[in-house]
């Protein structure tokens, strides 16, 4: 069914151009699932994107051939590339909020490739196929989505509307670039079962670009590992995790999170600050108002925090974890005080904590350069000439493992991992004692997220930091926490240290997330 041969690409909108794939070779029959791994950066969405016909046709040059179903997409007119693209050919991008449109609802844009492809089918129709795939995708009160904008949603319900905009007319082949990133386990685990099920009843070949290598071994058949540009190893799933052949593929095997009793954050000594508490959530509930259908409609009110309680205690990590959706993030902000909360008390025992977001090129001005961004909190506390905060923005720089250079760059010109750690950066220019993490590691690749993590790690030791880690990804939170609390429906169903709550689950929701995470409840 697809066939790249000698794929090339080059940016050409360049003094020197850049060669970002060289000599790709990929063969996909019908109905098979082909895994793409490998390091940010290392030319996987430049290969999807050609293969979907995304490509500029004016900064890239193309070399080779792609050819689906015998017809080549590199020389197809654009007329026939518009008539695949969404129909036969269909794509999940990895950032859901930039790929929705923000000003129209959640149902129209799920619609839009059936209004494309689908004309003959009327309004009704269209609107019962959409609900029904939102609901297949695991979206509660499919009609309430199907109204929403994408600024309404959690970023786990976003990937999934993506998911659901690209299955809508049962595409034959399915490129999924990182599909599951802002997912947590369970939901994850049903999307690997979703696309297992649409691989078997529609015989749709999906390739499946991820940077999590046990999903890709859980889904895939065949794997293809990239690195700069080059396939450096391909075989079938089983042989490139058992017996990798390529000293690339075993650094990014052993670069996974373990998971194994008495192996988690062995750096952590929270007995250093004795009971010392430096944070302490009372009782915490918040509702939210719900959009009505009409100005007759009673607004409804739902309840997202239902009386959260705990403590951080210095030099600890605490984890936290749930579904997306459960309230992680807005617990988070009514801890920053950017949420109001109906009832309950947030009392911090030391200077304001300080918040390493989700997404860091959302939470990085993308108008002003790094050192700029570093230097503005101290410029809002005052008492700092502009010589003193450059000095202070440089020697973050390089506490976050980056050169002094990346100051008078953009974050656009950085890399995923380069974001996180500017982040990171901006988060301890005024040197808090508590750091809060909302996911900071799930957008990337292992070998920059197990840097990224030992960052983190190496800081809380050099600066006597405590962090409260928010995470989906049941091995990350094992090896960052001292103790853990697992969250369901806005309430707190358990917790206790990492090793108990890992090895001798006691709620029957921890032990379904552990199992998600093919974890079994005993690692």
């Amino acid at each position: 069914m697809l066939d790249v041969i000698d794929l090339n690409l080059e940016f050409h909108d360049h003094l020197i151009p850049e060669t970002v794939v060289y000599d790709f070779d990929l063969h996909m029959e019908p109905g098979e699932i082909v895994g793409l791994v490998g390091e940010s950066g290392s030319g996987k969405s430049m290969t999807a994107l050609a293969i979907a016909g995304l490509l500029s046709r004016h900064d890239m040059q193309k070399q080779g051939r792609i050819l689906f179903e015998g017809e080549d997409i590199l020389t197809c007119a654009r007329s026939r590339l518009r008539a695949l693209q969404g129909d036969d050919i269909a794509m999940i991008f990895q950032e859901p909020m930039t790929s929705l449109n923000p000003v129209l609802p959640v149902g129209w844009q799920v619609e839009e490739a059936l209004r494309i492809h689908r004309p003959q089918l009327g309004r009704e129709e269209r609107k019962r196929r959409a609900l029904q795939m939102l609901a297949d995708v695991e979206l509660e009160d499919a009609e309430r989505i199907y109204r929403s904008y994408p600024h309404q949603l959690s970023g786990g319900m976003r990937q999934r509307v993506m998911i659901a905009a690209a299955m809508i007319c049962e595409p034959k082949l399915l490129i999924a670039d990182e599909p599951t990133t802002a997912l947590d386990v369970t939901i994850q685990h049903q999307i690997v079962q979703l696309l297992r099920r649409i691989n078997r009843e529609k015989k749709t070949a999906i390739l499946f670009i991820s940077h999590d290598l046990s999903l890709v071994r859980r889904l895939c058949r065949r794997v293809v590992v990239m690195q700069g540009g080059n396939i450096v190893e391909s075989g079938d799933a089983e042989t490139i995790f058992c017996r990798p052949g390529a000293d690339y593929t075993r650094k990014l095997i052993e670069a996974i999170p373990k998971c194994e009793k008495g192996e988690n954050a062995p750096s952590l000594n929270p007995g250093d600050g004795g009971d010392k508490t430096l944070l302490e959530v009372s009782d915490i509930r918040i509702s939210f108002a719900q959009e009505r259908r009409s100005l007759l409609e009673r607004r409804k009110i739902r309840q997202v925090l239902k009386g959260i309680s705990f403590r951080v205690r210095q030099g600890e990590v605490l984890g936290l974890v749930g579904e997306s959706g459960c309230g992680k993030s807005t617990l988070a902000r009514v801890i920053l005080g950017l949420n109001r909360q109906d009832a309950g008390s947030v009392a911090h025992f030391s200077d304001c904590p300080q918040m390493v977001f989700q997404d860091p090129y959302g939470s990085l001005n993308p108008a002003k350069k790094v050192g700029w961004i570093l230097e503005e909190p101290l410029r809002i506390r005052g008492g700092h000439t502009p010589q003193e905060r450059r000095e202070r923005a440089l020697a973050m720089l390089q506490k976050v493992g980056l050169g002094p250079e990346i100051a008078d760059r953009y974050p656009r010109q950085l890399s995923g991992g380069q974001r996180q750690r500017v982040c990171i950066g901006a988060a301890l220019m005024l040197e808090p004692k508590l750091l809060i993490a909302d996911e900071a590691v799930s957008a990337l690749d292992v070998t920059v997220q197990d840097q990224i993590l030992e960052l983190l790690l190496s800081l809380k030791e050099e600066m006597g930091l405590s962090i409260l880690f928010i995470s989906h990804d049941m091995r990350v939170v094992y090896r960052m926490s001292d103790r853990v609390l697992v969250m369901r429906d806005g309430q707190i169903v358990e917790q206790g240290s990492a090793e108990q709550v890992y090895f001798a689950p006691s709620h029957p929701y921890t032990k379904q997330l552990l199992e998600a995470a093919d974890l079994g409840g005993g690692g």
